[in-house]
């Protein structure tokens, strides 16, 4: 106990020294504190991110972790302002060493490492029955109408499911399943991001190059098959991109959820593919959230922006106005977010999907919606299909429409992608008030 308060000590010291040096504070400590205050957010109990100043020196950071008595974990991001994961010691409330380091010179933020869960309630075969209402209902995103005109083919262009892993040798998504010909599975970082054998993408949370790990990623799986599920195969349930899309892994949701600091390693993951390799990655599908908010990810997200990456965000799934409080990551302010509420197949919003006039962009199908899932049979992994409700299910109707807009419109940048996303949404009645366009999803008139 005696060592736990010198530490607290030290780091009312250090607070104290870089005070009068110290620049406007980086990031939002106000949000951040409020929403440890509220104890409402979950985060990793002693897991604290830390971005450092440019300016910093390597003594000045050395400093620092002297004073929180930390471990560092990992490097989330290098160079002359690196962003660091560190394990506080026992007796050192997270609160305090974020307010402590919120006025420390060489710190530009210092925030918990928050936990998100994934945001769902819990001539192909679910097209002929009229089951798949999400893409053809009279609420749904009129896909449908898309097919109809041979709009079904989204060759060229990625999209990263940055979620749990998805079983990429599903029957109805393995032909759109990503396989990095920039790093062959021969124990070598070929393509020297760091990441050995990153055949499908990356396993944030497991640390390996496993992006699925068994019929508990159901959920990735299931998102994926409502934005590329193989169409016109007979059988199964067909994708607003029936084809020619890719989708990459980046897994950092696992049984117990994921962290920021992993969901920032999968963000930039990403965008450092279509940075490093020119793959023309339109979007990302982010179908979780929870956590308070994190200047780090929000930085992610940026970075995102910078790259011409939308990041298609679900709303969340409390019921609650993200006006009145705010839901992250959807609620993020970065040019690149749209936010989603989920519809039930009648149109009106469902009764768990968070709204917000300024906040939520649009809605989509959510509820009771059939896509792809892996199941467990006499001891192994097949194929299989079921129902879930959620704005995690409305999300990737919209990702598939980025992507099948993208296609057609090669030359559009993100920010006339959501344009026209947003500008083609169809007014609906139980929207009007409740989301920026009082509108869903429409892809017939791409």
């Amino acid at each position: 106990m005696k060592s736990s308060k010198l530490t607290v000590l030290s780091i009312a010291i250090i607070s104290a020294l870089g005070l009068a040096q110290a620049a406007n504070a980086g990031g939002r400590p106000d949000l951040v504190l409020a929403a440890l205050k509220a104890g409402k957010a979950q985060h990793m109990s002693n897991e604290l991110i830390v971005q450092f100043r440019d300016t910093s020196s390597a003594a000045d950071r050395s400093a620092v972790v002297r004073g929180l008595g930390a471990a560092r974990v990992q490097t989330l991001r290098g160079g002359k302002a690196p962003l660091e994961l560190f394990r506080l010691p026992k007796g050192v409330a997270m609160e305090d060493a974020v307010r402590a380091l919120g006025n420390d010179r060489a710190v530009d933020f210092a925030e918990p490492n928050w936990v998100y869960q994934h945001q769902s309630v819990s001539n192909d075969t679910y097209v002929t029955s009229g089951q798949l209402w999400g893409m053809t209902g009279t609420y749904g995103s009129q896909a449908v109408n898309a097919w109809a005109e041979g709009k079904t083919d989204c060759s060229g262009v990625y999209v990263g499911i940055i979620d749990e892993g998805f079983m990429y040798d599903h029957e109805d998504i393995a032909a759109n399943a990503w396989i990095n010909p920039f790093d062959a599975a021969d124990g070598v970082d070929n393509d020297g991001n760091g990441y050995v054998d990153d055949v499908h993408g990356w396993d944030f949370d497991g640390g390996d190059n496993s992006t699925f790990d068994g019929a508990t990623d159901d959920h990735g799986t299931h998102v994926s098959g409502t934005i590329a599920g193989h169409g016109g195969n007979g059988k199964g349930v067909a994708g607003v991109c029936w084809s020619g899309v890719k989708l990459i892994s980046a897994k950092f949701l696992g049984r117990r959820g994921g962290t920021t600091a992993n969901a920032i390693l999968a963000v930039d993951y990403i965008t450092d593919l279509k940075l490093d390799h020119g793959l023309n990655i339109a979007a990302t599908n982010n179908s979780w959230g929870g956590g308070g908010f994190s200047q780090g990810l929000l930085d992610a997200i940026n970075r995102a922006n910078a790259a011409d990456i939308l990041f298609i965000a679900a709303a969340g799934n409390s019921g609650a106005d993200n006006d009145a409080t705010a839901s992250f990551p959807s609620n993020y302010a970065a040019d690149n977010v749209i936010a989603v509420a989920a519809l039930a197949s009648d149109g009106s919003l469902a009764s768990y999907s968070q709204y917000g006039l300024t906040t939520v962009d649009l809605g989509a199908p959510g509820s009771g919606i059939i896509s792809s899932v892996p199941k467990s049979s006499k001891g192994s992994v097949i194929s299989g299909y079921a129902s879930y409700s959620g704005t995690s299910m409305a999300t990737p109707h919209v990702t598939g429409a980025v992507a099948l807009f993208k296609t057609l419109n090669p030359a559009a940048s993100a920010a006339a992608i959501k344009a026209a996303i947003l500008n083609q949404s169809t007014p609906t009645p139980s929207l009007t008030g409740k989301t920026v366009t009082g509108g869903r999803l429409d892809v017939s008139g791409f």
